[in-house]
This record gives C-alpha cells, sequence and structure tokens, in this order.
C-alpha cells in the first residue's frame, strides 16, 4: 500500500478538525511538530507536561509518551508513524485509546505564516462523538501553546 493510500478518508461525521494560521514560517512550524525538544514543550491542553519515552520519526517509527495533567491523571498514548512528508505533511495512528488516526498539514501562506491543520479521524461517528465534545477546545489551547513555542523558536 502507498503511504498516501493509508490516511483514513471518513465522512465529516467521523472527524474532528483543527486549524490555525501561525506566524512562522512552515519550516519552522514542522520543526516545532517533529523534534521531540520542542513537541514535549506544548503538546496538549494548557497546563500538562509531557514525558517523551520513544520519538522515532520515521514512517513505522513509534512515538510513546505520558501527558501529566495539570490536576490529576497520567495520560499514556502510543503512536505509529505513517507518512512523514517534511516540511508539508505528518500522518500518525493513535494506538492507544481512544484510536485514531492524525493528519497534520503545514500549508505556507506567506514567507512569515504558515497554515496548520489538524485533523482527528476516528473510526466511528460514535467514537469521535466522545471526544469532540471536549476536544475542539482542547485543540485551540494546544495550538496557543505552539504558537508561545514558535515564538522562541524565531
Amino acid at each position: 500500500m502507498l503511504p498516501q493510500e493509508q490516511i483514513k478518508n471518513p465522512s465529516a461525521d467521523c472527524q474532528v478538525v483543527s486549524s490555525r494560521l501561525v506566524n512562522a514560517p512552515q519550516k519552522i512550524v514542522y520543526e516545532a511538530w517533529t523534534n521531540p525538544d520542542h513537541l514535549k514543550n506544548w503538546w496538549g491542553p494548557a497546563g500538562f507536561t509531557n514525558t517523551f519515552m520513544e520519538h522515532d520519526l520515521r514512517p513505522g517509527g513509534k512515538w510513546s509518551f505520558i501527558m501529566h495533567g495539570p490536576v490529576k491523571g497520567n495520560y499514556r498514548n502510543e503512536c505509529i508513524f505513517i507518512i512523514i512528508d517534511e516540511p508539508n505533511l505528518l500522518v500518525w495512528n493513535h494506538v492507544s485509546p481512544p484510536e485514531f488516526q492524525v493528519v497534520a498539514t503545514f500549508t505556507p501562506v506567506e514567507a512569515e505564516k504558515t497554515r496548520v491543520t489538524f485533523r482527528q479521524i476516528f473510526m466511528t461517528a460514535e467514537a469521535c462523538n466522545k471526544v469532540k465534545k471536549f476536544a475542539t477546545g482542547k485543540n485551540e489551547e494546544n495550538f496557543d501553546r505552539l504558537e508561545f513555542e514558535l515564538q522562541k523558536m524565531i
């Protein structure tokens, strides 16, 4: 199977889509998403921290980490990278519950701006709806943290 064929193509009721225009060049935005030294600083909603055990950025490589909640809870995450297309596209399967696929695209808009689109694709509308009710707002918090990290990188 070709890498592009591994991207799921769901109906609208099976996905959560978040997008933001950020004030950073595409290359730097991609670096923030792929370099674990930057990614650990911003990944997750406000107040969360991360412990990365493995981040093997290659097709078939594993990303294993724990997200630590600001009040309570440690959330183990296991992902398998599917497509690495620098600096345009990242695709991975989140294989720990809840299972979904992430398709992140990085589109240059101007020399210093990039449109980031983050799609979470679920196998069923029911699985998507369980996450969608809180994911949209939490993804915005995640984008806020990304923008803060990007400002440190520029």
